[in-house]
């Protein structure tokens, strides 16, 4: 049976932990990664009723979208419900994995969910994230440069935006000196060597960082490669925060309105009407988005479908963008269905369960 670690791995494929907010604790927060799986609960909250469903269908990991635990716990006596919650999962064996900016910082994640529910077409990452880019500049030579090429495109290496198999070459002349203890693969030991070499450029999401180095030595001919890693600040328009799109034909205000209330499961929007009579281009995040309405703001969007907006913060919409909050729990409950398809599509031999638990904590009367 697969182990709690293939789960992990698979999901932090998909969505690596270095891909979530300084603030967040997403990862395993209970449990060890060595457990053979006996089934699977995916939820959005992780609290103590969502732990108990997952003994009642004999589960041993939680896989949630928000942690349970966000600051650093100093005690564990039951004295508030993260506490019970975590005292809970231990007593009973239970896992709970955590998978939350991460998921919501993929152009796969969260916000495409909402994106194809609403039926917005060519969507984009509304603010795509800086820092998360790296490049490798290796020399090679020149007969060997397509096979490593080969090798650390199929780790990873290479994409850019709707572009695979990325790179630049240049060609020129490596020189080495071999000495006593060395085993050159070119060459003999104390003698200077001069080789037709290219040296060639190509960037990777950083956190692939071990496996291109890997994957480059492996392929390499040399005995010591010569090779550098570079970070960038280049935004990596593959990940990062919300996403906008447009209709393929404008609504009116009411029309969006109401449409959001026919195909996303909400009975109440609050929104700032705009002056712009036609709805077509919107901006949409997840849980609490407030801070990328100066965002979709510059990038012109008529609507931003998001949450958590407090009474002054829609001020900010100076007529010139509906704000429509439609509930945090509401915006992101898609994540239940979203985390079981991607663990479907390697782990057939596992039993999957969407938790039956509402667990908002807001009432609407």
């Amino acid at each position: 049976m697969p182990k709690i670690n293939d789960i992990i791995g698979h999901l932090e494929n998909i969505a690596p932990t270095s891909y979530q907010e300084p603030y967040d604790n997403s990862g395993l927060l209970t449990g060890q990664r060595d457990w053979e799986i006996t089934g699977i609960l995916i939820s959005l909250d992780c609290i103590e009723s969502i732990v108990d469903e997952a003994i009642e269908k004999g589960c041993n990991m939680i896989i949630a979208h928000h942690p349970i635990i966000f600051t650093g716990l100093k005690k564990l006596t039951g004295s508030n419900y993260v506490e019970k919650t975590i005292i809970k999962a231990i007593k009973n064996d239970v896992a709970i994995y955590a998978i939350h900016t991460n998921l919501d910082n993929i152009s796969e994640g969260v916000n495409a969910m909402i994106s194809g529910k609403i039926g917005l077409i060519n969507t984009r990452i509304l603010l795509p994230k800086s820092h998360s880019l790296s490049k490798i500049e290796f020399f090679v030579p020149k007969e060997n440069t397509q096979s490593i090429l080969d090798t650390i495109h199929a780790v990873g290496a290479g994409k850019m935006g709707k572009y695979n198999h990325c790179s630049f070459r240049v060609n020129g002349t490596g020189t080495f000196l071999a000495l006593d203890e060395a085993k050159p693969s070119i060459g003999q030991r104390g003698q200077i060597e001069s080789v037709n070499e290219d040296k060639v450029e190509v960037i990777f999401p950083s956190y692939l960082h071990l496996r291109i180095v890997e994957a480059l030595r492996k392929a390499h001919p040399y005995e010591e490669p010569a090779f550098f890693i570079i970070s960038l600040d280049n935004q990596n328009k593959e990940v990062g925060s919300g996403m906008i799109g447009e209709f393929e034909k404008p609504l009116s205000q009411e029309e969006f309105l109401q449409h959001l209330k026919n195909t996303l499961p909400i009975n109440t929007i609050k929104y700032t009407p705009s002056h712009k009579k036609e709805i077509r281009t919107v901006a949409v995040c997840g849980g609490a988005g407030s801070f990328l309405l100066p965002t979709a703001k510059s990038l012109k969007a008529d609507a931003f479908v998001s949450s958590d907006f407090k009474y002054h913060e829609f001020f900010d919409a100076e007529n010139k963008i509906m704000i429509a909050d439609i509930g945090h729990y509401e915006s992101e409950v898609y994540t239940k269905a979203l985390l079981d398809e991607f663990v479907r599509e390697k782990f057939t031999n596992i039993a999957t369960y969407l938790s039956e638990v509402n667990t908002n904590p807001v009432q609407y009367f």
